[in-house]
This record gives C-alpha cells, structure tokens and sequence, in this order.
C-alpha cells in the first residue's frame, strides 16, 4: 500500500469516528428535544372572578397545580377580566398546543363550543357545563347536596330563627346551591326564615358585603354565600358585625379569612375534577363525557374546620342526612320547583 493511500484510510478512519463520537454525544441533546415536544401541557382559562377569589377559580388552580406536582405538566393559566375574554383567552392556549386547556366556569360554554371544534386533536375540559363536543370533558357537581348539609347546620346553629343565602349570577348552578340550602334549612325547622340575595355578579366583593349586611339587618345571624369573589365581602361583613354573626363559605375552605365569623364551607372539589380528567388526558384514557361529583364521590361537603364552632350533635345529625343521601334514600331537589314537592325525611 502506498503511503498516499495509507493516509487516506487514516482520514477515512478518523472522520467516521469523529462522526460516530458526534453523534453519540448528539443523542442526549436529539432525546431533550423529543422529550420538550412531548411534555404534557395543562392549561386553564379563569372566570372572571380570576385567582385570588379564595374559591372557585382557587380551586381550579390547585388541582392544575397538583397536575404540575405529580403528573410533571407545564401549566399556565390566562385570567380573564370580562366575558368578551373567554374565546381569545380559550384560542390561545390551544394555538400553544396545551393537551388539556380548561374552562373554569358555566359562562364560557358558547365560547368553547366554539373553540373545540377548531382544535380536534387538542382536548377541553369545562366546569358547570356540559359541552357536547367530541374532545371536551364537562365537568358538573351535585351543589345541592352539599349545600343541604349546611343548611343543616344553618337551621340547627341559628339563634334568630333567620338565615341568609347569597348568590352570585342567578343560573342553574347557582340554584342548586340556593335550593339544596332552603331544603336542608326546612329539614331541621321549617319556621326558620330563609332570606335570598343576589349580586347579579362573581367579582364584587363590596356588593357582596353589602346584600349580607342587609340581610344582618333583617335579623339573619347565619348567611351562606355562593357567589364567587363577592363571597370575600360576605365573610367581611360577619366578621365587622362581630361574635354571633356567621358566614358559610363555598368552593374552598374560607376559615382564614375570619377565624372566628366562618361557621363552615361548602366544599367543592373542583381541584379534584381538575386533577383527575387532566390525569386521563396525559395516561391516554381521555373521554368526551359528562362526569358528575356529589356527596357519594366526595366531590362536596362541609368542610373538615367545620367541627371548630359546630358541636358534635349537629355534626352527627349532618352524617346522618349525609348517609341516606349517599344512599340514594334521599334525593335533594336541584330546582325552585323541584324544591316545591320536596318532603323532608324524618331522621
């Protein structure tokens, strides 16, 4: 072999292993970039009451934050200030291409039944609404029986004989809230007196505190809210009134916020809800139903601080009606006129 022709094999040699050794090192960084494509994406569009609201939308939060914790997604969540922000703020998500994006709230069913069908292969996920779309999960809980319970509470605690109920935007949802209350109130003591008020909206707390001190006024010494944001105001007004006065909170536990004025909260576990279909979407076991929580799938409740200002005969009168409700015994109506027919159960 001549020495002209040894130098060549040499070359030859060297570039294949250069090669060889390039690619080699070049896989981890080939391996980092499939692995950035292939990261799971959760994301969520607020209402408009936003984070902060120490309820609704908090809930949502956490269980997109327990997303990130356990199931390794990238989230990222878009406030939305006005109803006009809905569909941009549901169409921007999907044009990042998020796995799952969800829409926190009733309000936003017609902007994502018109999203949705944009974006096939990305999957939706709505609270308080069902959305018929092939690629979107809806999300509804059963308010009224966890709302019964503590209208329980209410008509067993109060020391008027008046109680109050604050909504938020009357709809559907929030009557189930309302009615489940008024049921489990005349459950006790059908002489108790119910007074309901709505702000009309979910992100005013001052027009929440305002619609509770006037029903204070009226003599309710107990008033249980669902109204979103404006709930901050309800539990502000107990609070300036003083000892004896009580506000019953909802979505989230809202002991913190007045220690000594919350009774118990409604809890609704949209955190849970969240959590569980963004876990199907990235396992694969993804489907485009209707999913239900109530009492029977602890999706609602009072919660655990409860038992701090409510003694233990009303805590076992309330497992009580809890256990003929899981049951399927007893069926809390959900409507006005459902509520109308209703025939409290003897316990």
């Amino acid at each position: 072999m001549s020495k002209r022709t040894t130098w060549i094999v040499v070359v030859a040699v060297i570039v294949v292993l250069a090669a060889v050794y390039l690619g080699v090192r070049g896989l981890p960084t080939a391996k980092k970039a499939e692995e950035a494509q292939q990261a799971f994406k959760a994301g969520m569009v607020t209402d408009i009451g936003g984070l902060g609201d120490q309820s609704f939308n908090d809930a949502a939060y956490r269980g997109l934050q327990k997303a990130k914790d356990e199931l390794g997604a990238e989230i990222n969540v878009v406030e939305s200030k006005k109803m006009d922000d809905y569909e941009p703020n549901l169409r921007s998500l999907a044009d990042q291409k998020y796995d799952i994006t969800w829409a926190i709230g009733f309000l936003m069913t017609d902007a994502l039944n018109n999203v949705a069908p944009q974006y096939p292969d990305l999957k939706f996920g709505i609270i308080d609404s069902v959305v018929e779309q092939p690629n979107v999960a809806s999300v509804t809980f059963k308010e009224q029986e966890g709302s019964y319970l503590l209208g329980i509470i209410a008509a067993s605690m109060t020391k008027t004989g008046t109680v109050g109920f604050v909504g938020g935007m009357d709809s559907p949802v929030i009557e189930r809230f309302e009615v489940g209350y008024l049921a489990g109130v005349r459950s006790v003591n059908p002489n108790v007196k119910v007074l309901i008020g709505y702000t009309g909206k979910f992100d005013d707390p001052a027009k929440g505190k305002e619609v509770a001190l006037a029903q204070f006024s009226q003599g309710a010494d107990i008033v249980y809210h669902a109204s979103g944001a404006c709930g901050i105001g309800v539990i502000e007004a107990a609070k300036e009134k003083g000892p004896g006065f009580w506000a019953m909170g909802v979505d989230s536990c809202q002991h913190h916020l007045a220690p000594d004025n919350v009774l118990s909260c409604m809890m609704k576990r949209v955190d849970v809800a969240v959590y569980d279909v963004s876990s199907k979407v990235k396992d694969g076991t993804f489907e485009a139903t209707h999913y239900e929580y109530g009492l029977k799938e602890d999706g609602v409740g009072p919660c655990d601080e409860t038992s701090k200002h409510v003694p233990q005969e009303v805590l076992d009168k309330v497992n009580a009606y809890k256990e003929k409700i899981v049951s399927g015994e007893l069926v809390i109506p959900g409507t006005r006129a459902e509520l109308e027919t209703f025939t409290p159960p003897a316990i």
